[in-house]
């Protein structure tokens, strides 16, 4: 089904009522369309005099990509509950899915049979589906192993961030080689954008396909040329 606001907010009182003993408050809704997320609990937070964190202006935003059953909507809508719970009560969880977030959860699908999870557990169709079909510029680093593996990086198109990771990942001892492309294919949509030192892993056949058609950028650690391959 694809919800709307109303759908959102009748539920989330019969939720409220039923899980939560009514103690949150009427929160705003709004639907998105994001490739990276089903629902997500918004908020800002500020330090206190006092030392203590405070938690405001709360959303709830759910997303309507994709054509999901009733049952695992719902489920998406009390997950971010727990969180907007936590936060609204201001407990300190280890981590977003810490203690905290796991009890509550497992409390809730023992009491209620819901099937609640930690992160979504969709088929490869509707995770596909998830991903933006959208054609966007892309920094592509691609990065080979001197054992052979090979993987890339989607990096900001913000030049110091990424000869940052450029010359950072090249002095790395295991890395054999690191090229950069510009593309535009849809296929790198599904990976973060961002300059973490971090790759993904691919076969060395799957990026050649998805980059035939990229520009190769030169790099010699201090600027970038364009270059059409």
């Amino acid at each position: 089904m694809i919800v709307d606001i109303p759908y959102i907010k009748r539920k989330f009182e019969e939720f409220n009522q039923q899980m939560f003993a009514g103690q949150l408050p009427d929160i705003p809704v709004c639907l998105s369309d994001a490739k990276s997320f089903l629902g997500k609990c918004c908020f800002k937070k500020r330090l206190l005099e006092n030392g203590k964190t405070e938690y405001y202006d709360f959303m709830l935003r759910i997303n309507t990509r994709l054509d999901l059953p009733e049952r695992e909507v719902e489920d998406t809508i009390i997950h971010e509950m727990i969180h907007y719970f936590i936060a609204y009560k201001n407990l300190e969880d280890a981590t977003s899915h810490g203690p905290i977030f796991q009890h509550i959860m497992n409390g809730i699908n023992e009491k209620y049979g819901r099937n609640l999870t930690i992160s979504y557990k969709g088929s490869d169709e509707e995770k596909e589906a998830l991903v933006d079909k959208k054609q966007h510029y892309h920094v592509i680093a691609v990065v080979v192993f001197h054992d052979g593996r090979s993987g890339i990086k989607v990096l900001p198109r913000v030049l110091p961030r990424i000869l940052n990771y450029y010359n950072t990942i090249s002095r790395q001892k295991e890395i054999a080689v690191v090229r950069l492309y510009m593309s535009n294919d849809v296929f790198f949509n599904r990976f973060p954008n961002s300059s973490a030192l971090k790759v993904h892993y691919l076969d060395a056949d799957v990026i050649r396909e998805h980059l035939q058609d990229a520009e190769v950028l030169e790099c010699d650690g201090k600027t970038i040329l364009r270059n059409k391959k």
